[in-house]
């Protein structure tokens, strides 16, 4: 499966297990600025009942791997609809957080992992 880069803002958090967890990485962005599909796949979730993610949108890719996109300003995508590799799928936003950005998650049979391991390098 190849993954695409789901914004185009600089790395600021990294995936981290230990000390401050952070169970993805954090991308720098405006208010505004496009969140992308990481891959090909169907929304699971969108929406915000998930505490400490903001405005939510979880897509399943297969039967291994999810992809998460936290604190959005704006959803594009609903429950039940598709998503290509790169289509927008939501905007940067700073809902569950103290700044404008995107929290990125991959998950692997449910369980995190660290997404720069996946991306293609920059």
């Amino acid at each position: 499966m190849s993954w695409k880069w789901p914004a185009g803002g600089p790395v600021i958090e990294t995936f981290s297990t230990a000390g401050q967890v952070n169970k993805g990485i954090d991308l720098a962005g405006r208010r505004g600025e496009p969140v992308y599909a990481a891959a090909d796949g169907k929304v699971v979730y969108s929406g915000t009942g998930l505490v400490g993610y903001g405005n939510l949108i979880i897509i399943k890719h297969n039967s291994t791997f999810l992809s998460a996109y936290g604190h959005n300003s704006r959803l594009l995508l609903k429950e039940g609809q598709f998503a290509k590799a790169g289509q927008k799928i939501a905007e940067i936003g700073s809902t569950g957080t103290n700044r404008d950005k995107l929290h990125f998650e991959i998950r692997r049979n449910g369980k995190p992992v660290n997404p720069l391991q996946y991306l293609p390098k920059r």
